[in-house]
């Protein structure tokens, strides 16, 4: 169990055959026609050159299908880690570090080694405290930043930068040298890309053709793009015109090989895939467990640490460069009706014979009609209505997401998500270290208990009730003490004061020692301090040290067994200050 545990392609490839062959094959056909155009255009997007984009999407594949549990993941180049590793590299290769190729194929390794060994030591909960408004706002300044980088390429123009503030005036300055043929072949390309995905499978299907083949038809638009494109400027001699073609792809598969890599490019490479490797984890594992819901299936997250590490060696051992689990692929392979992780299989041997046979093809292939392709699928990442949605939500999200967006758009793509996973961590830290809390009384005539600021509810001055919605630990213990100690000088009639557990998971030692320091102070005051609705394991924990030896109050079972005992102690005097219903009977039942 344990072996089929960390391989599930043992579990998966039992019984394997029949139907679910035929699903998986389709499946595989219209994801690597997908797939194709994709990987060229994310390398040039990597400033690498259009074969590693193939090469990356070959052995990776195959290597997640071993290892990975989600059964429709796509892994491969995507638009976001294309952009982080082209940033990841510029430096460098400016050192004289390495060459390009070199230093992607390292990136690929330290990655997939950090993934793995994340893996390996169950680390997957790390990933967690990378809040989801960061992740959107990362994602969007990307998509942004990247769309922005390949005009350049639209128009024919040199420059380029790594920012906005780089970018735009490079841009600008540029304009009059805008070559028209490689901008007519680009916007062109562009408004076919964008028709043929709007409005395509519906046009198909309205002129009689069935859905399965609609469906794929207009998934191979790029492909068609592409053939076309080439033809023209094979015909129109548009290499001549001054429009920039892909030029001469190597033909045949990656040899296997480990690089040579120095200790030097390492440790310089390290900080940046430690963030490729966060990003792409929560990318993927995001896309893998919104898929698995529509299955009812479900994927172990440590698992999937382990298949992207591997399927990140895999890359770098065959001279490719950090990849992860795309949305769109993902997607696309879902609806395609695949099955199994085979269906990876079958599209890494697609991907294979392309690079075998299909490369010099490409070589008249003009740059702008990859700059298109990227364009179009990373627009989709811009998600300006998520902005807007956390705004309204919560202000304090907001600006994290905000300066998330605006450090990346002005500063850098690895500066950005840097902030982006510190502020995720301080905003944490942050809400922990004030957790929410209530004075609470009774709802008249029930057994329950409320904040007295939103309900109306019965309260009595000999007693002060403070529910604590969050565990107590180092970051928050000092608010506590803070707090019963205003509470109490507000409430001057005060004898008892009952702390309310229900959402109490933990007591750390500071907590513990805060808590201590709480019932010295009020035993001082004359004031006794309970506890009601404590949870076994925290009770378990509490029995363990010498709190309960000098609590100057008692443990209750519920708050509602708490203020009937204490109100008996107080005697039929005490009276709440709103009577607003029945409250406890001197036997300590509910009355009315």
């Amino acid at each position: 169990m344990r072996l089929i545990h960390r391989l599930p392609l043992l579990q998966w490839a039992r019984g394997y055959g029949g139907a679910v062959l035929g699903a998986d094959l389709l499946a595989a056909v219209i994801v690597t026609i997908m797939l194709i155009p994709q990987s060229l255009a994310y390398a040039m997007l990597a400033n690498l050159p259009p074969e590693v984009g193939l090469y990356a999407s070959i052995l990776p594949l195959v290597a997640y299908a071993v290892f990975g549990t989600s059964r429709v993941l796509a892994v491969g180049p995507v638009a976001v880690v294309s952009l982080m590793t082209a940033s990841a590299i510029g430096p460098v290769v400016q050192a004289g570090l390495a060459d390009p190729l070199d230093a992607a194929v390292g990136l690929a390794l330290l990655s997939g080694a950090m993934l793995a060994a994340a893996g390996i030591f169950r680390l997957g909960f790390l990933a967690n405290f990378l809040s989801h408004p960061v992740m959107s706002g990362f994602i969007t300044a990307s998509g942004i930043l990247i769309a922005a980088g390949q005009v350049r390429h639209l128009l024919g123009v040199g420059g380029g930068g790594a920012t906005l503030p780089e970018i735009l005036p490079s841009l600008w300055g540029a304009l009059p040298q805008t070559n028209p043929w490689t901008l007519a072949i680009g916007a062109g390309a562009l408004a076919f890309l964008h028709a043929a995905r709007r409005w395509g499978k519906r046009g198909l299907m309205r002129a009689g053709l069935p859905g399965w083949l609609a469906d794929m038809l207009a998934r191979a638009a790029p492909i068609l793009a592409i053939a076309a494109t080439i033809a023209l400027a094979k015909a129109l001699e548009l290499g001549a015109r001054g429009v920039a073609l892909v030029g001469t792809i190597p033909q045949g598969l990656p040899r296997l090989a480990l690089p040579g890599l120095s200790a030097e490019l390492l440790v310089a490479l390290a900080p940046a895939a430690l963030l490729i490797s966060v990003v792409g984890f929560v990318e993927s594992v995001s896309v893998g467990q919104t898929l698995a819901a529509r299955r009812r299936e479900r994927i172990a997250p440590d698992q999937e640490l382990i298949g992207l590490g591997a399927a990140n060696i895999a890359a770098g051992l065959s001279a490719g460069y950090p990849v992860t689990g795309g949305f769109a692929r993902s997607v696309v392979n879902d609806d395609a009706g695949a099955q199994t992780p085979a269906a990876g299989i079958f599209t890494a041997i697609g991907i294979a014979l392309a690079a075998l046979f299909l490369t010099p093809l490409l070589a008249d292939l003009p740059q702008a009609v990859l700059a298109a392709t990227i364009i179009l699928a990373v627009l989709s990442l811009v998600d300006f209505r998520a902005i807007l949605r956390v705004l309204d939500y919560s202000p304090r999200d907001f600006l994290a997401m905000a300066a998330t967006i605006l450090i990346t758009l002005l500063v850098g793509v690895e500066p950005g998500i840097s902030a982006g996973v510190v502020l995720s961590l301080v905003m944490q830290l942050y809400r922990s270290s004030r957790p929410h809390s209530a004075v609470v009384g009774q709802v008249p005539g029930t057994e329950h208990f409320r904040n007295i600021d939103r309900h109306r509810v019965l309260v009595w001055p000999e007693i002060l009730s403070l529910r604590v919605d969050e565990s107590l630990y180092f970051a928050n213990s000092r608010f506590l003490e803070d707090r019963i100690a205003a509470l109490v000088a507000e409430h001057p009639r005060v004898r008892h004061v009952v702390l309310m557990c229900p959402a109490v998971n933990d007591i750390d030692a500071s907590a513990l020692e805060s808590l201590e320091e709480i019932n010295r102070r009020l035993a001082e005051s004359g004031v006794k301090l309970h506890l009601s609705e404590v949870k076994g394991p925290v009770m378990d924990r509490l029995h363990r040290s010498d709190f309960l030896r000098h609590l100057s109050g008692k443990v209750f079972l519920s708050q509602h067994e708490a203020i009937c005992r204490l109100r008996r102690e107080l005697g039929p005097d005490a009276a709440p200050e709103q009577e607003m219903g029945p409250g406890c009977r001197r036997d300590g039942v509910l009355g009315g």
